[in-house]
Order: structure tokens, then sequence, then C-alpha cells
């Protein structure tokens, strides 16, 4: 049986006595690039800081390739890479100090971390930036620093929250072929995204949240049928709506 590269069981987060994101399973596999879509405040960022080990929760546990995120942080943290919504990074650094502060930190060889740096800067069109200050990167610029940063010490698993926003076309693409590059070599990709056809095109895997829970999960074909996926998540919307309750959640092998 292969092992999952992100395995979340039962994981609950309240904020006092609100809960964000209830009861929810959900199982990444080797090779896949996972969708992760719902409404705003459902719940996604909620459970990807948690992943990424940010942010704690109160019941049910994570596991990145087999390690208990909470049992042993730094050996989960070392098979993870997360690209946040918003690209915060040190301004007072150049690019190339921040990629080689990111390298230091995951131990990646000098023999490799210069090598890599140079083909992904090159790929994203970042070349020549990064010896200028981050402080005068665009919005843009930024996004493409982290995702050359979290790729730089080839995780297992790679989170992304809204990766797409700000990036240019020539770059999305890019980006898109290095999701495809890393899953085919036997990592994960688990994003979320508001850009449903995205979302579709590329994703063989997909879940949506509504409420903080799962109403939705499986493979692509299974969960938008012979529809768009876009026309599904309105279809849920619109039937919460109605009963004021989340509809009751699909079957599949990927929601336990």
């Amino acid at each position: 049986m292969v092992e999952a590269i992100l395995d979340i069981s039962h994981y609950q987060k309240r904020y006092g006595d609100t809960i964000a994101v209830r009861d929810l399973s959900l199982t990444v596999e080797p090779g896949d690039i996972y969708g992760f879509i719902g409404h705003n405040g459902a719940g996604k960022t909620t459970l990807i800081r948690s992943i990424v080990g940010v942010q704690p929760f109160n019941q049910g546990s994570i596991h990145v390739a087999g390690i208990d995120i909470t049992a042993d942080p730094v050996a989960a943290k070392r098979l993870i890479a997360y690209v946040p919504d918003n690209p915060d990074v040190y301004e007072f650094m150049t690019g190339l100090q921040y990629l080689t502060f990111i390298a230091d930190i995951f131990e990646v060889p000098t023999r490799d971390r210069q090598a890599r740096i140079e083909s992904l800067a090159s790929r994203l069109e970042l070349t020549d930036a990064l010896a200028s200050p981050i402080a005068s990167y665009s919005h843009g610029m930024r996004q493409k620093l982290v995702v050359i940063g979290a790729l730089l010490h080839e995780p297992k698993l790679l989170v992304l929250d809204e990766p797409f926003v700000g990036l240019d076309p020539l770059a999305s693409h890019e980006l898109k072929t290095m999701l495809h590059e890393l899953a085919e070599r036997g990592g994960a990709v688990f994003f979320s995204s508001h850009v449903l056809e995205v979302v579709e095109k590329l994703c063989n895997k997909v879940a949506i949240i509504r409420k903080g829970e799962i109403v939705a999960a499986g493979t692509t074909d299974e969960v938008r049928g012979d529809d768009t996926l876009e026309e599904v998540f309105l279809e849920l919307a619109e039937e919460a709506d109605r009963t004021g309750a989340n509809p009751a959640p699909s079957t599949s092998s990927e929601q336990r």
C-alpha cells in the first residue's frame, strides 16, 4: 500500500466557542495535485496553516509522509514547502540572500543550491532581479521568489494558498508545469484557489469545503460529473442557502 503524502483525520479547529473546521478528513497521495476550494471564510486557510505547522488545532491528526506534525514538527516541516497567499519576505535582503537563507534552513547542499536557484529563477524570469533588494520587488516578483524558495529543497508536499495571484500568464504557465513535475517525481501538491477553471484543469483531485465541512471530495471527474466545477460549486452553495445547512457530503475514497 502506498503511503499517503498528506493524511488528515478528523481535524477540528475552534476559535473560542466557534468551530471553524469540523471533523475534516482527507488523503493526498503521491502524484496528486489536489485542489481545495470554498468560499471566503469556509476554513481553507485555517486548515492550510495547521498543515504547515503554524497554527495548532483542537482535535484530530495530520501526518505528512507518515510523520505526525504535532509529535515531530521539525521532521514534518523538512518535507513541506508553503507558499502563502501574501508573499511577506524580508525586504532588507536581496533576492539571492533570501534564497540562500532558505537553502541554509533546509540544509540544501552547496553543490546543489546554486544550480537549483539558477534553473528556477531562469524559468520564472527572475534572474536579473536577484541582486536587487526585495523592497524593490512588485507583488508578482515576490510571489515568484517565494515559489523558488519553496522548491529549493525539493519538498515531498507543496502547499499553496492562492498561488497564481499576481503572476503574469507566462509565470502562471511555468508554475503549473513545475507542479506537474513535482507530482511526477512522486511528491504531491495541495493548493487553495478561487480560480475554479485553473483547479479543474490542473488538479486530478478536489475537495469542496463549506462552513468548515467537506461537502464533496474525490477525483475531479467524480466531483464535477457532467457539469463544470464552477457549476457544482454554485449548486452546493445554493442548496446550502435553501436548507440553511451544509448539503450531505458526497462519498468517495478520498473522504474517510
